[in-house]
C-alpha cells in the first residue's frame, strides 16, 4: 500500500459516490465501505504492514482518503434527500400524541409494606396505638438506656454504623455519639421517658446493621415491634397477644411454641415459633423441615431499662416483643433472595 495506490483508491471512491442515483446504492455503499468492518477500515489495520519509513506519509494519505470519502458521502446524501432535513421540512408530525407508556397493572403497595401495613392493623385491632421515632439516634437510647453492656458486641463497629456528629450535637460538655439505629428499640425508650403511663404501642420502620448483604441478609430492612406496660402486666398477658396476632396473620388453625432466649432488654426473654402456615407443621422446605417457623423475640421489659426510663418496677411491668418484616414477606411469597425487594425491578414487583 502506497501513497499513490490511496490516491487512485481516493479517486475510485468518490467516482462511485457521485454516480449513485439512489439512496439504496448509497446505503450500500455505506456498508461495504464506511462501517466499521467495510474497506477503508481493512486499510487502517493494513497501515501496520506498511514499511516504517512510509508509514506517516501513507497514514496521512489514508485520513484524507477517509475525509475526503465520507464529505463526499454526505455532499451526495444530501442531495438525493437522505441527510438531516430542517426542523421545518420533518416528516415528524409534532401534533400525534405520544406513545403510551405500558402499564400492566395499576399502582399498588410494594410487597414489604403491604405486610408491615397488614401487622400493624392487626395489632391496632388488638388496642395498640402506632409510634415512630428518628433513625438517626444517639447511643443512650439506642444501647444504654435498654440495658447493652459497654462491652457488649452490638456495640462493635461490625453491626453498627456510626454517624459524625455535629459540633453542637452535644450533652453539657461531652459530644453524644451517633448512630443509624439498629432496630426501633429506642423508640419504646422514648415512650417510656415521656412518662405516659400506661403504654400500649407498635413501633414501624427501618433499621441499618452493617452487615454483608447477601440472600438472607441486609444492611437496611423493616422491623415492627411492641411495648406494653402497665401494672400487673405478666408473661400470660404477651403469650396470649402472640397467639392472637399468629391466628390472625398466618391462619386460624395455627399454633406458637415460647423458648428460652436472651436479650439485654428483657428478663426472662424468649423466641416465639408459629407452626409452619405452608405444611401445617409435617415439614417442608420454607420451615427446614421442623414444622416452626421464627416469629418473633420477646421478653418482660427489664428492670434496668424501666429504672433508666424514670418507671418505678416495683409498681409497673411490662413486655416487648420485636420481628423482621422482610423475611417475614420472603416466607410469606417464597421469595429466596431478600435484595429483590429493594431492586426495584418491575417484572418482580408486577407479581404481588
Amino acid at each position: 500500500m502506497t501513497v499513490s495506490d490511496l490516491q487512485a483508491r481516493t479517486s475510485e471512491l468518490t467516482g462511485v459516490i457521485e454516480r449513485a442515483s439512489s439512496t439504496q446504492e448509497l446505503e450500500e455503499f455505506k456498508l461495504a465501505h464506511l462501517v466499521r468492518k467495510g474497506s477503508i477500515a481493512a486499510l487502517f489495520e493494513d497501515l501496520k504492514n506498511v514499511p516504517k519509513d512510509t508509514k506517516p506519509a501513507v497514514g496521512k494519505a489514508l485520513n484524507e482518503l477517509r475525509k475526503a470519502v465520507e464529505e463526499k458521502f454526505a455532499e451526495k446524501e444530501q442531495s438525493l434527500g437522505g441527510g438531516v432535513k430542517k426542523a421545518s421540512q420533518s416528516s415528524i408530525d409534532l401534533t400525534l400524541p405520544s406513545r403510551p407508556i405500558p402499564v400492566s397493572a395499576p399502582g399498588h403497595e410494594h410487597p414489604l409494606i403491604s405486610v408491615l401495613n397488614e401487622m400493624v392493623s392487626i395489632f391496632v385491632d388488638m388496642g395498640f396505638s402506632v409510634a415512630y421515632g428518628p433513625e438517626v439516634e444517639d447511643d443512650e437510647h439506642n444501647f444504654t438506656k435498654l440495658n447493652f453492656p459497654a462491652d457488649h458486641p452490638a456495640r462493635d463497629m461490625q453491626d453498627t454504623f456510626f454517624v459524625k456528629p455535629s459540633a453542637d450535637w452535644k450533652v453539657g460538655s461531652d459530644v453524644k455519639p451517633l448512630v443509624l439505629r439498629t432496630h426501633t428499640s429506642p423508640v419504646q425508650v422514648r415512650l417510656m421517658e415521656s412518662g405516659k403511663l400506661p403504654i400500649r404501642a407498635v413501633i414501624p420502620g427501618r433499621v441499618y446493621r452493617n452487615e454483608a448483604i447477601s440472600a438472607r441478609s441486609a444492611a437496611c430492612f423493616f422491623q415492627l415491634e411492641g411495648l406494653v406496660v402497665d401494672k400487673g402486666v405478666s408473661m400470660a398477658d404477651l403469650k396470649g397477644v402472640a397467639e392472637s396476632f399468629s391466628k390472625q396473620f398466618y391462619g386460624e388453625d395455627s399454633t406458637i411454641r415460647l423458648r428460652p432466649s436472651f436479650f439485654p432488654f428483657t428478663e426472662p426473654s424468649i423466641e416465639c415459633d408459629v407452626s409452619c402456615y405452608i405444611c401445617k407443621g409435617k415439614g417442608c422446605r420454607i420451615c427446614k423441615h421442623s414444622g416452626w417457623l421464627e416469629v418473633f423475640g420477646a421478653g418482660m421489659v427489664h428492670p434496668n431499662v424501666l429504672k433508666m426510663c424514670g418507671i418505678d418496677p416495683e409498681i409497673y411491668s411490662g413486655y416487648a416483643f420485636g420481628m423482621g418484616i422482610d423475611r417475614t414477606a420472603m416466607m410469606r411469597y417464597g421469595v429466596s433472595d431478600i435484595r429483590l425487594f429493594t431492586e426495584n425491578d418491575l417484572r418482580f414487583l408486577e407479581q404481588f
